[in-house]
């Protein structure tokens, strides 16, 4: 069963994304969470499974929730958290599209796009998103992510 419209269908592929990358990481061991697994990256968010996840979950909840100050709220996005287990990731995972979806009740088609900058997002690696660009740019970062982890699995969780 599909959902209607524009921002139906952003939900429905964003649902996907979350839902085939808890399927990736389902059957990793809560042991492999916090190996370090690039010692190279200067990045904290790609040290080790943990950190990705936690980035994952972290960056949903600040797309999302400035989607929603884009329409004069002031809300502040949950706190980074770091977990032990796979389980609570998955839980985060779940959490992360619910709160999504109930900002979306708010969006119409029609708010998707905006071309005037300055109605636009603010994002904080400096680019203006509209609603579908953050949407859109929030799907390919959980997709990253997935790509990332598998090859992870692949290589380093034999």
């Amino acid at each position: 069963m599909y959902r209607q419209g524009a921002v139906g269908a952003l939900l429905d592929i964003y649902e996907h994304a979350i839902s085939d990358l808890k399927k990736v990481i389902e059957d990793i061991p809560d042991n492999a969470l916090t190996i370090i697994i690039n010692t190279q990256t200067t990045d904290e968010n790609c040290k080790s499974i943990q950190t990705i996840l936690s980035h994952v979950v972290s960056s949903g909840y600040e797309y999302a929730t400035s989607i929603h100050n884009l329409k004069g709220y002031n809300i502040i996005r949950p706190d980074k958290t770091f977990h032990l287990t796979i389980q609570e990731y998955l839980e985060d995972l779940t959490n992360v599209f619910t709160y999504t979806e109930n900002i979306f009740k708010e969006i119409r088609d029609n708010e998707l796009e905006q071309f005037d900058n300055s109605l636009k997002i603010k994002t904080a690696w400096g680019q203006g998103y509209d609603i579908e660009q953050m949407t859109e740019h929030a799907i390919i970062h959980i997709l990253r992510h997935k790509r990332q982890i598998d090859k992870i699995k692949r290589s380093e969780l034999k």
